[in-house]
């Protein structure tokens, strides 16, 4: 069986972090998520609001950079919560347990959020960086994102003056007419 579930919205809500008996970081939220259709003519849009818990590490991070508005990227597991109310009715919901999340928004549109300092391990998410929670069995471990190395632009100079462009002869000729484009 495979469950995974990928949303892309805004979250309705700030994170409410607490912390289990172990330590380990619990933060829940919400989001917010969209589809515009036309029916009938009529242009409509019908918005889902799905609850998402992180765990872990990604739960403290979470917690740091996002805010009521913030747009992002959660991958993870669908759940089916049951319980029984103070009236006594049985009540269900759909939830999400985050594995992978990603931030959208753009540095200088964070909505008040903490911008981390250049060359911080935390400035690749806030940079829309991708963070990785660890996954149940792995405890509290956690896996620092690969920074992207930035290249030099002595080295991309001597790249661009090793490539040379081909000769008009060696470019081959195609011969497509319009109507055969699909677009």
């Amino acid at each position: 069986m495979f469950n995974k579930i990928i949303l892309v919205g805004n979250l309705t809500r700030d994170i409410e972090l607490r912390y289990s008996q172990s330590g380990m970081g619990i933060a829940k939220t919400a989001i917010a998520t969209s589809r515009k259709f036309t029916s009938n003519g009529e242009k409509k849009e019908e918005v889902c609001f799905v609850d998402i818990t992180f765990f872990a590490r990604s739960a403290e991070v979470a917690n740091q950079y996002l805010r009521k508005g913030s747009k992002i990227l959660v991958e993870g597991r669908l759940n089916f919560d049951q319980w029984v109310d103070q009236n006594g009715q049985k009540r269900s919901k759909h939830s999400v347990t985050v594995e992978t999340m990603q931030m959208l928004d753009s540095k200088g549109d964070n909505q008040g959020g903490y911008t981390p300092p250049a060359g911080t391990p935390m400035d690749n998410q806030a940079q829309g960086g991708e963070y990785s929670a660890p996954t149940q069995g792995q405890g509290q471990s956690y896996q620092q994102p690969q920074q992207q190395q930035q290249p030099s632009y002595n080295n991309q100079a001597a790249q661009q003056q090793s490539r040379q462009m081909p000769s008009a002869e060696s470019i081959p000729t195609i011969d497509i007419d319009e109507d055969e484009i699909p677009f």
